[in-house]
């Protein structure tokens, strides 16, 4: 894959202490990168700070990049990197894994132009319902999950990100898909059915 030019131009100019060249790379990459942490963290000020950690680290290994690779795959390299150790983490200060019905976190929300408001509820219900589900895998497996299904990433993109293989990648969704089917009783089932239909 043909690298932009002017990335490459930044990467550059931002290795030889151009702080604005850098910036550049952030505006361009900042709500790529929020977004991926987001949707693994569910959490506005979390994805916040991780978004500016994977920058941070974006620009302390700098000097690391390789330009033959996208620069968007690498800072989404280390953005998905960083969450799976903050959910870990997270998952060893959490004394249960079973969440209350309402447990604070932001649902993912499904963008509709004009809802009515019995869409909005809808929505609302799919959306925590679809949040709560993807919280049961394991980060590994939820990061694979969201970079194909939100961001539609090919097998070979996410095994780059992920830093594994294919083959693994294909191994890690069936997986998911097995383990969200298993968990996904009538009541989430019923709420879920036009997202999986639609």
């Amino acid at each position: 894959m043909q690298q932009d030019p002017v990335i490459l131009a930044w990467v550059e100019q931002a290795l030889n202490g151009d702080q604005d060249a850098f910036a550049e790379l952030l505006y361009t990459y900042q709500d790529a990168v929020y977004n991926l942490c987001y949707r693994m963290l569910y959490d506005r000020a979390e994805a916040e700070d991780a978004t500016q950690e994977a920058f941070l680290r974006a620009y302390l290994n700098l000097s690391r990049y390789d330009t033959a690779r996208s620069f968007k795959t690498w800072v989404l390299t280390i953005a998905s990197n960083y969450c799976i150790d903050r959910i870990r983490r997270r998952r060893m200060h959490t004394l249960s894994i079973d969440a209350d019905e309402d447990d604070g976190a932001p649902a993912l929300q499904i963008a509709d132009d004009r809802p009515e408001p019995e869409a909005v509820v809808a929505r609302g219900e799919q959306s925590r319902a679809l949040q709560k589900l993807l919280a049961t895998l394991p980060p590994e497996y939820r990061a694979a999950v969201v970079l194909r299904y939100w961001y539609d990433y090919s097998y070979v993109e996410i095994a780059g990100i992920l830093d594994t293989t294919e083959s693994a990648i294909k191994s890690r969704l069936f997986r998911a898909r097995q383990m969200l089917a298993d968990k996904l009783d009538a009541q989430t089932a019923s709420v879920l059915a036009p997202l999986l239909e639609g």
